[in-house]
């Protein structure tokens, strides 16, 4: 559940800055500049007329992978590459949609 009333946003900078020693405001580039804020606040949101959402979203910031699931628990682990991920001589290819 969202700890008193903090944003998932403010949560994730929050805590990759105490990871990188930092003050959150010192962060460079700002979260908003790699993911949509508005959008991941909201993603888990209840509203009058919808249940809260059930998932979870990862993306990169500052070198770590972040990780918020439906419940507003974030969590923020080291980065790994997508040659280690996928084994050496791998390259990431470019995913096209056919209609």
């Amino acid at each position: 559940m969202e700890e008193m009333g903090r944003s998932i946003s403010l949560k994730v900078v929050e805590k990759v800055a105490d990871r990188e020693g930092v003050d959150p405001v010192d962060l460079t580039p700002p979260l908003h500049t790699v993911v949509d804020t508005e959008a991941l606040d909201s993603l888990f949101q209840s509203t009058s007329s919808t249940e809260r959402a059930v998932g979870k979203v990862e993306f990169q910031y500052q070198g770590y992978q972040v990780q918020v699931d439906s419940s507003g628990e974030v969590q923020i682990g080291e980065t790994v590459s997508f040659a280690e991920r996928n084994g050496p001589g791998t390259q990431p290819t470019e995913d096209t949609l056919s209609d």
